[in-house]
């Protein structure tokens, strides 16, 4: 499979303004209209959306998404749900509706701590059991924020797709060999957070609260610097080399940035930079990023 096709692409930013970087808002109707007819027109077959990503399943499902494959992502159950089995079930066929197709390839848990809740967590594993079994999702798994949280999640249960974030600063899910084991296991894996949320992209133009990680800035800048190569290609590059990976989702707010990506996704990727330091977990995760 050519780089390209590994893509996929995000569409939280059809349902929300998204991301740290994000200066557009919104993507309009028109303009996610063309982002797909591109993305198609170029072998990308894979779309990544959620329940709680606003309008997102909805705007997809006036554009037409019958010949592509989506992934979407159960919110956290509430806890006054006292049948796990009927409130995933109406969540996933409303889905479904929105989508105006009839099943999912890929169907996550946004929230997938859940499942080691002694009060849930088996009739939640259950519930996504039986929506594969009867032909609504092809493929069951969780989104996760580290792969320390992997293990615990699959004790005793078995997953078809993982989406964890990953980029070349973050490289821990695959330096320590974690791809590796999940793929000999035929898990499917999807990467996000390439960019990290656009903060590798912005050079100079990073909110004034990241700038505690100015040095880790400088050395990024640097590295680019010396080896002729631009954040967007290093980071893209970083992703497609990981042979265990099987897409890599990129949210886009317009036609120009996807055109951007796709040509930047071929080419070499210089040796890779050594840090020299553990990269802080309140930079990795962007769920800390608003108590900075």
């Amino acid at each position: 499979m050519g780089s390209i096709n590994r893509l996929a692409i995000g569409t939280v930013q059809f349902g929300i303004p998204y991301g740290v970087s994000n200066a557009n808002g919104k993507v309009d109707i028109a303009e996610a209209d063309r982002i797909l007819k591109y993305a198609k027109l170029h072998g990308i077959d894979t779309l990544d959306t959620a329940i709680a990503y606003g309008e997102s399943e909805t705007v997809l499902g006036r554009l037409g998404v019958d010949n592509w494959n989506v992934v979407s992502k159960l919110p956290c159950i509430p806890e006054d749900v006292l049948n796990v089995q009927a409130w995933v079930e109406q969540e996933v066929f409303a889905t479904l509706e929105r989508l105006r197709i009839h099943n999912l390839y890929g169907l996550l848990l946004h929230y997938p701590n859940q499942l080691t809740d002694a009060l849930v967590g088996d009739e939640l594993y259950s519930a996504l059991r039986s929506l594969k079994e009867r032909g609504y999702v092809q493929k069951i798994g969780v989104s996760v924020y580290s792969r320390n949280e992997i293990s615990s999640l699959m004790r005793g249960r078995e997953f078809d797709l993982i989406q964890i974030p990953l980029n070349i600063i973050d490289r821990s899910f695959v330096d320590s060999g974690y791809a590796k084991n999940l793929k000999a296991r035929g898990i499917e894996i999807h990467v996000r957070s390439i960019f990290l949320q656009g903060l590798l992209l912005m050079g100079g133009k990073r909110p004034q609260k990241f700038d505690c990680w100015r040095s880790l800035w400088q050395q990024w800048e640097e590295w680019l610097l010396s080896n002729a190569i631009t954040p967007l290609e290093a980071c893209l590059r970083y992703a497609m080399s990981v042979s265990e990976i099987d897409r890599v989702v990129v949210g886009v707010e317009s036609l120009e940035q996807l055109k951007e990506i796709v040509n930047a996704v071929d080419g070499s990727l210089p040796t890779l930079p050594n840090w020299g330091m553990p990269i802080d977990e309140d930079l990795l995760n962007p769920a800390r990023w608003s108590l900075l």
